[in-house]
């Protein structure tokens, strides 16, 4: 069997800087691969057998030249990498990038694709789901469980006041939660075989892909607006100024 494994590139929240405009500056912002794809990865790390093969799949731009992200990656576990290198796809959106991994999974081949539920910037939660439409593969999204048997695999998924559970045939697409597993911190042993491992180069040309008319076109990111702080300061502790105290709270709860 062979299990791919998608994972996005996200900027590290913490180098992220928010202007005077409220738009977010990523500039000095180093790259990172999205948390809830680690899930993905664990997992297909975690459901392949002596005999099975993980192949992990990345899109982007010039991110993806990042050498230490490619031996993060391979140290968890996947046999092999591809990556689908345009600077195009830097700022794709879902219907694009889905579209690439579509035609790349496509020619790689496997018999079950594993997405995280969201990528750790946008979290659109789209991708994986239009990916396997493109394919015209059943697709289920919200998996916090995964067992394969022959030819198909059982899922579950944990809804609000229950436990879906769904037998689902193979080749499938499926959109893991971040609770179905807690990916492990490679060991140094896995850090230094990652080099030796296969990593193949793509273009646009290569998966025969080539930009559509944009379904959206994202115009710009804003941090929430902050409220001012209010600095009340009560000095005493008689009933009056317990009276006061709970005046304000007051005023802010209701």
């Amino acid at each position: 069997m062979k299990l791919l494994a998608c994972y996005k590139l996200v900027a590290e929240e913490q180098d992220i800087s928010i202007t005077a405009d409220r738009t977010l500056d990523t500039t000095r912002a180093g790259e990172k691969i999205s948390p809830f794809d680690l899930n993905a990865i664990e997992e297909a790390v975690l459901l392949a057998g002596e005999n099975d093969e993980v192949i992990a799949l990345c899109v982007g731009g010039q991110a993806l030249d990042n050498a230490k992200l490619r031996k993060d990656l391979l140290s968890r576990g996947p046999h092999g990498l591809y990556l689908v290198r345009d600077e195009r796809l830097s700022t794709a959106l879902a219907h694009e990038t889905s579209r690439v991994i579509a035609a790349a999974a496509k020619k790689i081949g496997f018999d079950l694709l594993l997405c995280g539920e969201g990528s750790g910037d946008l979290y659109a939660q789209q991708t994986g789901l239009r990916v396997g439409e493109m394919l015209h593969l059943p697709t289920v999204n919200a998996v916090s469980h995964i067992e394969i048997h022959d030819g198909y695999v059982t899922v579950e998924r944990t809804l609000e006041n229950e436990i879906e559970i769904i037998d689902v045939p193979l080749p499938a697409v499926l959109c893991v939660t971040s609770d179905i597993n807690e990916p492990r911190i490679p060991s140094m042993k896995a850090i230094l075989g990652a080099g030796k491992k296969p990593v193949t180069q793509w273009t646009a040309d290569d998966i025969g892909w080539s930009p559509v008319s944009p379904e959206a076109e994202m115009v710009n990111i804003y941090a929430p607006q902050q409220a001012e702080r209010k600095h009340i300061i009560i000095e005493g502790d008689g009933a009056e100024d317990i009276a006061r105290l709970a005046e304000h709270l007051n005023k802010v709860l209701n």
